[in-house]
């Protein structure tokens, strides 16, 4: 039997990378010590800012929402309801547990309704797009970067924090370094700087291995959904995941240590735009012409681009 390391009783769990065996109350203790040296280490955020959790009813996002109103930082949540049944109520099952998080500790939690808002929801958004080849995850990416960004700005947060974990960010490194997509690569990472009209964002979990996120949930007693998106069976990024899996069986902290090495790599400079071997890259930014918000090309964001395209679809069906 495994002991905990701090105070000899059993331990709930054994993490290998570390070589650290805790008990409940030692593990949860760490995890949130954990995350603010994180915090710290990335100078995500000041405790005088104003922080709005996107929030999907999944183990992730409510872990570090819980974690930020335990350390007592002013964090509000943000849940978008997709509009997504796969047979199983998905959306509707994810919002129950949303909202049921945030009035058991008494919490803000903002919902954007996107078939209330705007008549479809992801599936039918998507079918109805030539975005991706109609795939959903495609459409729905979209959708969700532009209303986080758009709530943030709207009502004056600072920051805009997600529950991405240590497997969610190797996976989409290993992918990128696959191909190398450089302009993906030298972006990724803890913080995305705020730009005009956009918020800056955050990733507090960055360093948590997917398991060690769903201990603390279920030890905290917080109630997720545990079923995968319907549309996310296939995806690349799933398999990729299931790959490194395999490496860290073999070799305990792999993931950990390739992610870290990653981020030291790119403090050092190893990794540049190759737009900037002419200089220092200058986006110009628009104001889209229908929602207002940034976008890097004159007249209309993508996502309203979108927006136009299903409603000219659905006219012409009419007619």
């Amino acid at each position: 039997m495994r002991r905990c390391k701090k105070c000899g009783a059993p331990a709930v769990i054994y993490m290998r990378q570390h070589r650290l065996g805790l008990c409940k109350a030692h593990y949860l203790e760490w995890f949130v010590e954990q995350t603010e040296r994180t915090i710290r280490r990335y100078r995500m955020f000041r405790r005088d800012e104003k922080l709005l959790v996107a929030v999907s009813g999944g183990k992730d996002s409510l872990a570090v929402w819980d974690v930020l109103w335990r350390l007592g930082y002013q964090a509000d949540g943000l849940y978008i309801a997709l509009g997504i049944d796969g047979g199983i109520g998905y959306s509707a099952e994810s919002q129950r547990l949303a909202e049921k998080f945030a009035q058991e500790r008494g919490l803000t939690l903002h919902i954007v309704d996107i078939p209330g808002e705007y008549g479809l929801g992801i599936p039918e958004l998507a079918r109805r797009s030539r975005r991706g080849k109609g795939k959903p995850c495609s459409v729905c990416g979209l959708v969700k970067r532009h209303e986080m960004n758009r709530m943030a700005h709207d009502m004056g947060y600072d920051v805009l924090v997600t529950g991405h974990n240590l497997d969610d960010e190797v996976a989409v490194l290993f992918g990128n370094v696959l191909q190398w997509q450089m302009g993906y690569i030298v972006r990724q990472g803890p913080v995305l700087p705020e730009e005009p009209g956009f918020a800056r964002k955050a990733k507090p979990l960055v360093r948590f291995y997917e398991r060690e996120t769903a201990a603390y949930a279920l030890l905290r007693g917080i109630e997720y959904i545990y079923d995968e998106c319907p549309f996310a069976q296939g995806a690349k990024s799933i398999y990729y995941k299931e790959l490194l899996n395999r490496l860290e069986e073999e070799r305990p902290g792999a993931k950990l240590q390739f992610y870290v090495n990653f981020l030291k790599a790119k403090e050092e400079g190893w990794f540049r735009d190759p737009r900037e071997a002419a200089g220092p890259v200058q986006v110009v930014l628009h104001r889209c012409e229908s929602c207002g918000q940034p976008t890097t090309a004159p007249g209309k964001c993508a996502f309203c681009r979108l927006m136009d395209q299903v409603g000219a679809q659905a006219q012409a069906s009419r007619t």
